[in-house]
């Protein structure tokens, strides 16, 4: 940001400002906005900029040259060092076989598994409730990492087709395309943009009130019956989404 863009207003979040600046200045290194090899504001500028004090501004930076994004030489400045590992590996696909495809290196723990959930407490979605739902919550992992916190509720009626392995290993909308007898009429996949509360910042091993991304996936069947629906939550920090626009 340069001046021309306004000052930082830091005084609506409970969150330290030194975090907050430091989240900022990081993602000025992300996106290259202050680039490998380059001198970064001094101190003084960067108070000034963001009308707080130069303690607050070390703080900041202090964060950024502990994770090795910025070096400091003493009468020459703070250049940056390296840039951040890349970590925008979970797509949200916009399009059928992309919701199909299971994510390369993803592991899928279940947290818990419930049966006969009544069809009018389930999520409000698409087609006709079906009498019992069975509810599956699992957590996606990746690299040691979870990313995805998800409640799957799948047909009562369809859950003798899906194994163990199926639960422990496929999307969401897999567990239910293919199976013998299920046709799937109509899908759809909302996306709102939301922060963490505190059951899905202990999930996701997030702080509380970090940005997160809800996706809601439902299923409809050749009869109309809502045979699945999922409701998962990501991680705001590791998610990108791809539309192809036509």
């Amino acid at each position: 940001m340069n001046a021309s863009q306004g000052k930082v207003d830091f005084s609506r979040s409970a969150v330290p400002r030194y975090i907050q600046l430091a989240t900022l200045f990081r993602r000025r290194v992300e996106q290259g906005s202050w680039k490998l090899g380059q001198q970064i504001p001094t101190v003084d500028e960067l108070a000034a900029e963001c009308s707080v004090a130069r303690a607050t501004i070390r703080q900041a930076l202090d964060e950024l040259e502990r994770d090795g994004l910025i070096e400091r030489f003493r009468a020459k400045g703070t250049f940056v060092r390296k840039a951040p590992v890349e970590r925008l590996w979970c797509d949200v696909e916009a399009d059928w076989n992309g919701l199909l495809r299971s994510r390369e290196g993803a592991e899928i723990e279940i947290l818990s598994d419930t049966t006969d959930i009544p069809g009018g407490a389930i999520p409000d979605s698409i087609g006709e409730a079906a009498p019992l739902y069975r509810h599956i919550r699992r957590r996606h992992w990746r690299d040691g990492q979870p990313f995805l916190l998800a409640d799957v509720y799948l047909d009562t009626r369809l859950s003798a087709l899906v194994s163990a392995e199926d639960l422990g290993s496929k999307t969401a909308l897999r567990l239910v395309a293919g199976l013998k007898g299920v046709q799937i009429a109509d899908a759809r996949q909302t996306l709102t943009i939301g922060v963490a509360d505190v059951e899905s910042a202990k999930a996701l091993h997030l702080p509380l009130n970090a940005p997160v991304a809800h996706v809601h996936r439902a299923a409809v069947d050749q009869h109309g019956t809502l045979v699945l629906v999922a409701d998962g939550i990501y991680r705001g920090d590791v998610v990108r989404i791809d539309i192809k626009l036509k």
